[in-house]
């Protein structure tokens, strides 16, 4: 009896969504100037379980669906890391206000 892949195929593919999401947010930095090593990591992470999804089946339903959320994950990253959440000015609430 063949072991099903399919569960751990998808385990893959919402690890490679996570990583997408991150590389999309290390490339913005890296634009910036700030953390290019991590860059890379996210990239080699994001490879590895995109090619994991595709190694036994090639392209079928569920490597499709997985790859095309994978792109919008990284452009969602992209996106957030491209509108910074504003600091809250925290001062008067700390040390009283006058």
């Amino acid at each position: 009896m063949p072991i099903p892949l399919d569960v751990l195929r998808v385990v893959l593919g919402l690890l490679c969504l996570f990583f997408a999401h991150f590389l999309g947010r290390s490339i913005v930095r890296v634009r910036r100037g700030q953390r290019a090593r991590s860059m890379y990591g996210w990239l080699i992470r994001t490879a590895i379980t995109a090619g994991a999804v595709l190694w036994r089946r090639g392209l079928d339903n569920i490597s499709i669906v997985i790859l095309t959320l994978a792109a919008a994950a990284l452009v969602v990253g992209v996106w957030d890391e491209q509108r910074p959440k504003p600091q809250e000015d925290l001062t008067k609430e700390i040390f009283g206000g006058s």
